[in-house]
């Protein structure tokens, strides 16, 4: 069930920003969903958001991403759509907004959801956009070696996941993901959310991705928009408000 609160919020961001809220009935219902980690991540981290959701009676895949190329990603992605038997739900944190937008035209996608995520357009320069926006603290405890690059723990405690209790901090630290040092600039050739109906949520302590570059992001894509007062990795410590997002999105009446 959606909490009074939350929907209380969501109608009012929606109205303070002019935006029309998206009626249930124009939402294509969605029994499944298809969940994308980002950099320093592993699908391990959808996993308070996954209980929730099958709670719900979700059928729910979280992809393992390689994170070796925009492509292998883009490719494991859609292996787990390929295997949804209807209607799905696309879920991107973090780096997966990338993910999802290249992969988002699949005809089974209903919907898009971007979690604190890049939402870069077709072909853009995401790296330049993001460099008329504050720099965010994460990017200085960036460690690189042998084509790859990760988050120091030191980092990963303050800057990416700084709302976790210490010792789950901990433990998401020691299964997180390393990228490909190109990972990060490759452009993509489509922009799903422009033919999607899309979804957003703003982390407005964020210390990995500026808030402000995720409020731009929001409004550019005219999404339906939440903002939680989260760090980096909302889905881990609040995944309910997340999953409860993802139940909007997937056309899923709730009473408040």
């Amino acid at each position: 069930m959606i909490g009074r609160q939350f929907l209380y919020g969501l109608l009012t961001l929606l109205a303070v920003a002019g935006a029309a809220p998206i009626e249930a009935k124009d939402i294509p219902v969605a029994k499944n969903v298809v969940l994308v980690h980002g950099l320093y991540a592993d699908g391990s981290s959808w996993s308070g958001v996954i209980s929730y959701l099958q709670q719900a009676g979700m059928n729910v895949t979280a992809v393992q991403n390689p994170l070796t190329s925009l492509a292998d990603d883009v490719a494991a992605t859609r292996r787990a759509l390929a295997s949804q038997d209807g209607p799905t739900v696309l879920v991107g944190h973090s780096f997966a907004g990338t993910i999802i937008s290249e992969a988002g035209n699949d005809p089974k996608v209903s919907a898009l959801v971007y979690v604190a995520a890049r939402a870069p357009d077709a072909g853009e320069d995401f790296g330049a956009l993001a460099a008329t926006f504050p720099k965010p603290p994460a990017s200085s405890g960036v460690i690189r070696k042998d084509g790859f690059f990760w988050l120091s723990e030191e980092a990963f405690l303050r800057d990416f996941a700084g709302d976790v209790e210490p010792s789950r901090a901990r433990v998401l630290y020691a299964v997180q993901g390393r990228g490909a040092d190109a990972l990060p600039g490759t452009k993509t050739t489509t922009a799903a959310w422009r033919v999607k109906p899309t979804w957003y949520q703003v982390s407005t302590e964020d210390r990995t991705i500026d808030p402000g570059l995720e409020r731009f992001l929001a409004k550019r894509m005219q999404a339906t928009t939440i903002e939680l007062d989260s760090s980096h990795v909302s889905l881990v410590s609040h995944p309910k408000e997340i999953a409860d997002l993802i139940l909007l999105a997937a056309g899923h009446k709730k009473s408040p």
